[in-house]
C-alpha cells in the first residue's frame, strides 16, 4: 500500500521539500512562480524550422522568446546550459550566462531552477561553438515551478506507472507522445474516409433507459430529476438504426461505450467505438468497406500498409483478406462435424459440453450457455487464438446474434462476420435483421437466456421495435474498436492506446 506524502515538513520527501522552499522564496521576493502568461514569440519547433543549418559560432542577431520544460540542466560557473522541451517533444538549448543576464539573474537561475521546471527565455538565436542551435539569454523567468522531480531519464518507467501518471509518461517518452497523436490522426482519417463515402456522423445517447445493441453487462446509475434507473450505453446500435428508419441511409458514430466486465490486454470497461450503418447493403459490402477503411487509415495515418510491431516485425495489411466460416473451421479443428442448431442432425448442447471437456475448455456452469454460445467459445479456443493475419470469420450461430438477419441459404446461422487482426477481434459486421416480427421473437429468446442466468442477454426494447414497425430498409452495419485499431496498427496493448485508461485507485491515508 502506497500512502500519499504527508504535508508535515519532517515527513515530506527531501526533493519535494526543497522545491517547495524554492517556490516560497520566489513568492516572498515578489516574483512569480506561476505567472498568468509569458511573452513567448516562437515555439521551439518554429525556431528549429527557421534555423536548420546555422554554422557553429553563428550569431543571428534575431531576438526571440521561447518556453519549455527543462529536461537537462548543467550549471557551471558563469555559463549555464538547459535543454528545453515542448509538448511535441521538440528540444532546444538555452544558454544563461553572466554576460547575458547579469550576476543577480544568473544567481537566481542557479538557486531557483530544477529539472522539470517550465521556464521562459528571451534572447538571441545562435549556434554554439559546438554547433548546437541555442537561445543565448538576456532575460529569463519562471513559467511554472515543478514541485516534483521527473523520473531518471535513463531508467524506464514500468507500465503501471506510465498508465497512472500518463502526464509524466508524455513528458518522458517520445513513444507516448507519438501514440497520442497517432490516435487523433486515426480518428480524423476514419471520419475523412466515411465523409468521402457520404456517411453522416451523428451523436446518440450515452444514458439509456434500456441496455441493448450488444451482449454485455452494463453500468447502471439513477437520474434524480426523472427518478428512473439508467444505463451507460453498451452500444449505440439501436439508436443508429432508428436513424436509418428515419431516412439517414448512411450513418456513423465515433464515441464511447461502457461495459461492466473484465479488463485485460484487449478489453477496457470504457472504450471508443466506430459504428456504421448503410441502407441497401449486405455484410459482404460492409466487409469490403471495413478492409478499405483499415487500409486507408494505416496508409495515411501510419504511413504504410505494413506497420512495424514493437518486436521489429512487420504486419501486412495489404491486399485482399482471407475469409473462413465458423462452423466448417471449427469442425476442421476438432476433426468432427459441428452442425448448427435448427438442423435435423444439429450438434446438441450435451455433445458440445462433452467436446469442451475433451479439449480442455472450461465452461461456467452457472451461465446457462446454449448451443450458439458454446460453439463460439469452442471456436475461440480452437481457432480464434491461432489467427495471425487479417481474417474475416463468417456465419455465426443465430442464438448469439439476435440483431442479425438469418443466412439466405444456410440454416441455423446468421449473416455476420468478425474481423480478426493479430489474433484478436477488431471489428464486426452484419446483414441487419429488419423484420420487426422476427426481431421481437429474438428478443423473447434473449429474455429466456437472461432468466437462465445469462447476464449478457439483451432486453426487449419496445421503442426500438416500434421504430422498426415503420419499416427499415435492408441494411448492413459494422462496429470497430478504435482502441483495438490502434493496437492492430502499433502492436501495443489496449492500456497504451488509451490516454487515460481506468485504473484502480491507490489507497491513500
Amino acid at each position: 500500500m502506497t500512502a500519499a506524502p504527508s504535508s508535515d515538513d519532517d515527513q515530506t520527501p527531501e526533493q519535494l521539500r526543497i522545491r517547495r522552499e524554492k517556490r516560497e522564496r520566489i513568492l516572498e521576493e515578489g516574483r512569480e512562480a506561476y505567472p498568468v502568461s509569458i511573452p513567448r514569440t516562437h515555439s521551439l519547433a518554429e525556431i528549429r524550422a527557421a534555423y536548420p543549418d546555422l554554422e557553429a559560432g553563428t550569431e543571428t542577431g534575431d531576438q526571440v522568446g521561447v518556453a519549455g520544460r527543462i529536461i537537462f540542466l548543467r550549471n557551471k560557473g558563469k555559463l549555464c546550459f538547459a535543454t528545453l522541451q515542448e509538448g511535441d517533444g521538440t528540444q532546444l538549448q538555452a544558454m544563461i550566462s553572466f554576460n547575458g543576464v547579469g550576476e543577480e539573474s544568473l544567481a537566481r537561475w542557479k538557486a531557483d531552477v530544477d529539472l522539470g521546471d517550465i521556464v521562459y527565455v528571451h534572447g538571441q538565436v545562435i549556434s554554439s561553438r559546438t554547433g548546437e542551435l541555442s537561445v543565448m539569454a538576456d532575460a529569463w523567468e519562471m513559467a511554472s515551478k515543478s514541485l516534483r522531480p521527473l523520473p531518471v531519464a535513463h531508467k524506464e518507467m514500468n507500465e503501471e506507472t506510465r498508465v497512472r501518471q500518463r502526464y509524466v509518461d508524455l513528458i518522458m517518452r517520445p513513444e507516448a507522445r507519438s501514440i497520442a497523436r497517432t490516435r487523433i490522426a486515426v480518428m480524423a482519417e476514419l471520419r475523412k474516409a466515411l465523409d468521402e463515402r457520404s456517411f453522416l456522423e451523428v451523436e446518440t445517447p450515452m444514458l439509456q433507459t434500456l441496455h441493448g445493441g450488444a451482449a454485455a453487462r452494463p453500468f447502471s446509475t439513477h437520474s434524480n430529476a426523472f427518478d428512473i434507473d439508467l444505463f451507460l450505453r453498451i452500444a449505440p446500435e439501436l439508436f443508429l438504426k432508428r436513424c436509418v428508419v428515419g431516412g439517414i441511409e448512411k450513418v456513423f458514430e465515433i464515441n464511447r461505450n461502457f461495459r461492466n466486465e473484465g479488463a485485460d490486454s484487449t478489453h477496457s470497461p470504457e472504450f471508443a467505438m466506430l459504428e456504421t450503418y448503410q441502407a441497401y447493403g449486405t455484410y459482404d459490402d460492409s466487409a469490403v468497406m471495413i478492409r478499405e477503411l483499415v487500409q486507408q487509415v494505416s496508409q495515411n495515418a501510419i504511413g504504410t500498409l505494413t506497420p512495424t510491431m514493437p518486436d521489429g516485425s512487420l504486419y501486412d495489411l495489404s491486399g485482399e483478406w482471407t475469409s473462413l466460416e465458423m462452423y466448417p473451421s471449427l469442425s476442421e479443428a476438432l476433426g468432427e462435424e459441428i452442425v448448427p442448431a435448427g438442423n435435423a442432425d444439429e450438434t446438441t448442447v450435451a455433445e458440445l459440453l462433452a467436446i469442451a471437456a475433451r479439449v480442455g475448455l472450461e465452461i461456467p456452469k452457472d451461465k446457462g450457455y446454449g448451443h450458439g454460445k458454446l460453439v463460439e467459445e469452442l471456436w475461440e479456443h480452437m481457432v480464434g487464438q491461432k489467427l495471425a493475419q487479417p481474417v474475416f470469420v463468417r456465419d455465426f450461430p443465430v442464438e448469439t446474434s439476435p440483431l442479425v438477419r438469418s443466412h439466405r441459404s444456410v440454416t441455423g446461422v446468421v449473416e455476420k462476420w468478425d474481423l480478426y487482426v493479430r489474433g484478436f477481434e477488431l471489428a464486426t459486421g452484419y446483414s441487419e435483421l429488419v423484420d420487426p416480427v422476427i426481431q421481437r421473437e429474438r428478443f423473447v429468446d434473449q429474455a429466456r437466456l437472461a432468466a437462465a442466468g445469462d447476464d449478457e442477454a439483451m432486453v426487449l426494447d419496445e421503442e426500438f421495435l416500434t421504430a422498426m414497425e415503420y419499416g427499415m430498409p435492408p441494411t448492413t452495419g459494422t462496429g470497430m474498436g478504435i482502441d483495438r485499431l490502434l493496437m492492430a496498427l502499433t502492436g501495443l496493448g489496449i492500456r497504451e492506446t488509451i490516454l487515460f485508461p481506468l485504473v484502480k485507485p491507490i489507497p491513500r491515508g
